[in-house]
């Protein structure tokens, strides 16, 4: 690795590092004050040799000390002089080794002083057994040097004079705690470091666009950043930029933004053979797919896409929540022939190109239901018409993504940066594989909007300004507002027989019959029609009735003419009035309450 691929790893790990070099601080300076103070005292003495009535003399008794005194370096740490300390001090239970283990003889180079350095629990101990020793030395030298001298009293030609008491220590030498605690702040960062290291080399979870592309050989098609407004009812964002209410940072306009590259990626995937019907996915619950399709399905119809958004997640349905529409009827009840496709799709908004095919009952076989010929079918029909989104269940707890997949253009998988892992994503797309299905592209959501260590973080700087906007309009909605109330599906006034997905059921039957146009009321079965049973069946469609007018009966008129994406709404709370305005994130959220 360069040096520059260790700075993330130090930024991403950087509370960890500095809260290990602490700790390594603290201890340090913990085990300082758990330990003995020690106290050091000095006392030094001064050879000397011969007599100094001349100069010649004096030389030679220079030289002659010089090379004494190292001698008596050695005599300093004999037992001897350890004995006479003893005995000076009149101390008890002392053996000589230890008194010799707490002193020190050295000897200025080129000098004939000898310096005694002694320690001791308190200071006047340590004081004591230095001057005791440099005596005791000193004693020991006239022993060697005049054996005589107790005997006739004379002193010898060479001895060591006692310069100066030792002096009273204030402080203890050890244990030094500025230095433990420096040494414990370097051993806590070193700890850091490795830690970060080993936790960035363990850590298996999506951090970049650049690792999951490697991994997986995928293309990432879109970063969608972290919403931290987002709430279970209110996830969804305004496709105009920046309203009045919202400033370039606010965090609708970024995801707006990711959502329009995810679209554009989208739209140049294949530009002979665009993808028409696609799943929408993710490895476990909790990733953020059910949010990320309903902003993306916001972000193809304000692009002038026609699109049809079907909740396929039969177990835990939350588009209906989501975009506050009509609950109980839906998806499954079309294909168990209890609901006509137009009794069932519901409009939502005003610009006529959005549709949301709730999931209706929830089904006891939601695996086989998904996977039958009838769902095939019914997705190819709407695919005509409109830009097909199906919300599914992860991939890894159960199949039914996996079997969407294989009859539909492919599936886009969404992964939360920080949380879904290389193996959860890596299995997904094994289950996938193992299906004969095709993976588009792979959605990154969460991500951070600053980068926090590996190089991921979502930013960009076109610099939206802020619309400004009156009183008037910031009190009173428009009537064309982009998003407006969600409409529920209502039947025409002129009846048109549009027949009803019917299944085929098996029991007493040895050879299907052709489907007939029913006229059986949403929420009811025909009986006998095996609800909730996957069979065979032919086109909902016959050739009196076209999709046009399934699509008309819920009260829906794709056209075929793309308009470009609107950054203004007209006003039209007031008779001519032409001042245009956006909308504010929290006229969004209302209007999609209502």
């Amino acid at each position: 690795m360069e040096l520059r691929s260790y700075l993330p790893i130090l930024r991403a790990h950087w509370i960890a590092i500095i809260l290990i070099t602490l700790l390594g601080g603290a201890a340090a300076f913990g085990w300082a004050l758990i330990q003995p103070r020690v106290y050091s005292a000095d006392a030094s003495g001064y050879v000397t040799a011969g007599t100094n009535s001349d100069t010649g003399n004096a030389l030679v008794g220079d030289n002659l000390a010089q090379s004494k005194v190292k001698s008596y370096i050695d005599i300093g740490t004999s037992r001897a002089v350890a004995q006479f300390a003893i005995d000076n001090l009149g101390l008890t239970d002392v053996a000589p080794e230890s008194l010799v283990r707490r002193i020190s003889v050295t000897n200025p180079a080129n000098t004939v002083l000898m310096k005694v350095s002694a320690t001791g629990p308190t200071p006047v101990e340590a004081r004591d057994l230095a001057e005791a020793w440099l005596r005791g030395i000193a004693q020991q030298i006239q022993t060697i040097e005049n054996p005589t001298g107790a005997t006739d009293g004379g002193s010898g030609l060479v001895q060591l004079i006692p310069l100066d008491s030792a002096v009273l220590p204030t402080s203890p030498t050890s244990p030094n705690t500025r230095l433990a605690i420096i040494m414990g702040l370097v051993a806590g960062l070193l700890l850091g470091l490795v830690y970060a290291v080993i936790r960035h080399a363990l850590d298996r979870r999506i951090r970049t666009a650049e690792a999951v592309e490697k991994e997986t050989g995928l293309s990432v098609i879109g970063s969608v950043p972290v919403d931290r407004r987002f709430t279970d009812e209110a996830r969804l964002v305004s496709m105009d930029g920046a309203t009045g209410a919202s400033a370039a940072s606010d965090d609708d306009v970024a995801v707006a933004e990711a959502m329009r590259e995810v679209r554009t990626n989208l739209q140049f995937m294949n530009v002979d053979n665009p993808p028409r019907v696609i799943v929408v996915t993710s490895p476990l619950p909790g990733d953020g797919k059910s949010t990320t399709i309903a902003n993306l399905a916001i972000a193809l119809a304000a692009g002038g896409q026609n699109v049809i958004l079907v909740d396929a997640d039969l177990r835990r349905p939350t588009v209906s929540t989501t975009f506050n529409l009509v609950e109980g009827a839906g998806l499954t009840d079309v294909l168990a022939g209890r609901s006509e496709i137009g009794d069932v799709l519901q409009p939502w908004g005003n610009s006529g190109r959005f549709a949301v095919l709730a999931a209706g009952k929830t089904p006891p076989n939601p695996s086989e239901l998904l996977g039958s010929e009838r769902m095939h079918t019914l997705l190819a029909e709407l695919s005509k018409k409109a830009i097909v989104l199906i919300d599914a269940p992860p991939l890894i707890p159960v199949t039914d993504a996996a079997i969407l997949t294989h009859n539909t253009d492919g599936a886009l998988i969404v992964a939360s940066v920080g949380k879904t892992t290389f193996d959860a994503l890596n299995k997904a797309l094994k289950n996938l594989e193992r299906a004969s299905a095709h993976p588009l592209g792979i959605i990154l959501n969460r991500v951070p909007r600053r980068a926090s260590g590996y190089g991921y973080g979502y930013g960009y700087g076109y610099g939206y300004a802020a619309r400004p906007s009156t009183d008037a309009d910031a009190a009173e909605p428009t009537a064309a507002d982009a998003v407006a109330e969600p409409q529920t599906a209502v039947a025409p006034a002129e009846e048109v027989a549009v027949p009803a997905v019917v299944p085929q059921h098996f029991a007493g039957a040895s050879t299907p019959s052709a489907p007939t146009p029913t006229t059986s009321a949403p929420g009811t079965s025909t009986p006998g029609s095996g609800a909730y049973q996957a069979g065979r069946y032919e086109s909902a469609l016959t050739s009196e009735t076209s999709f046009d007018d399934v699509l008309s009966g819920a009260g829906i008129s794709f056209d075929d003419t793309v308009e470009p994406e609107a950054d203004d709404f007209v006003d039209q709370s007031s008779a001519g009035s032409s001042h245009t305005r956006s909308l504010t994130r929290r006229e969004l959220r209302n209007q999609a309450k209502k």
